[in-house]
């Protein structure tokens, strides 16, 4: 099982090849399957007690740094080496600031909140670079972008934890699985893409900041909707 989480470590090293060859959609596609293997290893690791099997192994450690790799680290190259953002130095300070921000992230022992939350952006850099390379943004628009959600990475708003967040999961899965089909079938067509699959894949992720915010502001009736 540690194995299957850890060979979501070699896409990202295939990721970064396809990168530095200027092949972006072979890339997006590494980071996609990656996507899926952090999706499902969690499951399919609990349905194993792998815990219990192999308690000497950190498996959290494992799901991090893989994770950091895949979330972070491989989609800021690609923006940088895409041009998604300047090629100058401020362009270079914005995705050091990504990193930083995430690292500091990752790094918080309360980064899951108890009650099945992100505290504060989750580091989904790769959609973000995604988006970011399919809407054609100028590289200066592109840049404050980045630069607000690296900044929101320490704002400590919670995010929903898609398979997890108890309240509204139901139809964040359902979303989600729409939204994962939609960007699944954009992949291939990349560099070209289709408007409909575009809007239909990014409807979720307005929802999701949406309804994250929404039920941040809301504290009393959330509190008031577990108790029915």
């Amino acid at each position: 099982m540690h194995l299957y989480t850890a060979l979501g470590a070699v896409l990202g090293l295939l990721a970064i090849s396809y990168i530095a060859r200027g092949d972006w959609r072979d890339a997006f596609v590494m980071m996609a399957i990656a996507v899926a293997i952090d999706a499902s290893d969690g499951t399919l690791a609990r349905a194993l007690r792998v815990r219990e099997r192999i308690p000497f192994f950190d498996g959290a450690l494992l799901d991090n740094i893989v994770d950091y790799l895949n979330y972070v680290a491989v989609p800021v190259f690609l923006m940088m080496r895409a041009q998604i953002l300047p090629s100058t130095a401020a362009g270079e300070a914005v995705a050091s600031s990504a990193m930083v921000a995430s690292a500091y992230g990752f790094s918080r022992v309360d980064a899951k909140t108890e009650d099945n939350y992100f505290r504060g952006f989750p580091s989904y850099w790769n959609l973000v670079a995604l988006y970011l390379y399919c809407l054609g943004f100028a590289p200066m628009l592109n840049a404050a972008i980045v630069e607000l959600l690296a900044l929101m990475v320490f704002v400590p708003i919670k995010y929903i934890y898609p398979n997890r967040t108890e309240l509204m999961r139901p139809l964040t899965l359902t979303l989600a699985a729409i939204w994962a089909v939609a960007t699944a079938a954009m992949l291939p067509m990349l560099p070209a893409h289709s408007d409909i699959l575009l809007y239909t894949s990014l409807a979720f992720v307005v929802y999701y900041f949406v309804m994250s915010f929404a039920l941040h502001a809301h504290p009393t009736r959330v509190a008031a909707r577990r108790t029915l």
